[in-house]
C-alpha cells in the first residue's frame, strides 16, 4: 500500500513482513515542517543522527547526544501521522552494555513516540541487539559502512570488497537472527548487497547499496539539494534548495539596502482603510 492511501503508520512487524513487496521509501526528518513535507510520500522517516552534521555544524555524529535526538524526535513525530519513525541511537549510548542500550532505547521511545531505534554495529552488537528485541524495542539494524566508527573504519570508505565481503554478510546475518526488523546497508557494493539481500528474511534498506534492497533511504537534505558543496556518489539530487534558497536570500538583502523592501503593501497605515 502506497504512503498516501494509508490512515495510519505502518509497524515495525509490518515493515518486516513487507519484504520483497514494494520496495520501502525512507528519508531522514529533524523539525516538524519537514516531517509534515514528507508524511504522505513515505514508509518509515529516520531521525538520524546525522543531525550534528546537517543541522549543527558538527564534523561527523560522534558529538550527537541523548538530549539531541530526544528535541529533534519529538519535533518530528509532530508531524507525522502515515510513516513510522525510527530514532537513532547516539554514538555512546548503547555499545557498553545490553542494559545501558535498554536504558537509552527506552528513553528515546518514550520521550519522542518513535516506533523503533536504530543502531549501527553487526556481530558485535547481535546480543544488544537480541536483549532490547526481548524487552520489547523494535530495533532497525546498520552495518556496512558505520559512521559512528569511521575512526576505526579509516574514514567514510565503501565497506565489504574483497576480503571484507565475508564480514560484511556475517554481520548482516547476525542482526537479523538477533531479531532486528530490517537492516541497512551503508556504501556496500551492488553485487554484496543484492546477496544480504536475498540471503535475509528482513528487508535491506540501501543508502550507495543497491537497487535491488528492500527499501532506499537518504539524507533529505542532500537529495533536496540544501547542500552545494557536498554530493556523495550515491546521492541524487532531487532538488537545489540550496541555491534557490541563497538567490532568494541575496535579492532580499539588495532590496533591504535599496530600500525597495518593505513597499506600501508590506507596512501599515495609521488609520483602518474603509471597504
Amino acid at each position: 500500500m502506497s504512503a498516501s492511501a494509508r490512515v495510519t503508520a505502518p509497524t515495525p512487524s509490518e515493515i518486516r513482513a513487507s519484504k520483497g513487496a514494494e520496495p520501502l521509501v525512507m528519508l531522514t526528518a529533524y523539525t516538524t515542517p519537514m516531517a509534515q513535507m514528507m508524511d504522505d510520500h513515505v514508509d518509515m522517516v529516520l531521525v538520524g543522527d546525522s543531525v550534528g552534521m546537517v543541522l549543527h555544524g558538527l564534523p561527523d555524529t560522534l558529538g550527537v547526544t541523548m538530549e539531541m535526538m530526544c528535541l529533534h524526535g519529538a519535533a518530528v513525530k509532530r508531524g507525522l501521522h502515515k510513516a513510522m519513525m525510527v530514532v537513532d541511537m547516539p554514538f555512546g549510548s548503547y555499545e557498553e552494555s545490553p542494559e545501558q542500550a535498554f536504558r537509552n532505547a527506552a528513553a528515546l521511545m518514550r520521550d519522542t513516540g518513535a516506533a523503533a531505534v536504530k543502531l549501527e554495529g553487526g556481530v558485535t552488537m547481535a546480543e544488544t541487539i537480541r536483549f532490547l528485541t526481548a524487552r520489547s524495542i523494535p530495533v532497525m539494524a546498520h552495518v556496512g559502512l558505520t559512521p559512528q566508527a569511521i575512526n576505526t573504519l579509516g574514514g567514510y570508505k565503501v565497506q565489504g570488497r574483497g576480503d571484507d565481503r565475508a564480514r560484511v554478510m556475517a554481520d548482516a546475518k547476525a542482526v537479523a537472527e538477533a531479531g532486528a526488523f530490517s537492516v541497512v546497508l551503508e556504501k556496500v557494493p551492488a553485487s554484496l548487497s543484492d546477496e544480504i539481500t536475498s540471503a535475509l528474511d528482513i528487508p535491506t534498506i540501501g543508502i550507495g547499496a543497491s537497487a535491488n534492497c528492500d527499501g532506499q533511504v537518504l539524507v533529505v537534505d542532500d537529495m533536496l539539494g540544501l547542500f552545494t558543496a557536498f554530493k556523495p556518489k550515491f546521492v541524487k539530487r532531487y532538488g537545489t534548495l540550496g541555491a534557490d534558497g541563497e538567490t532568494a536570500i541575496k535579492a532580499y538583502a539588495d532590496e533591504v539596502r535599496a530600500r525597495s523592501f518593505p513597499g506600501p503593501e508590506h507596512v501599515f497605515a495609521d488609520e483602518v482603510p474603509t471597504k
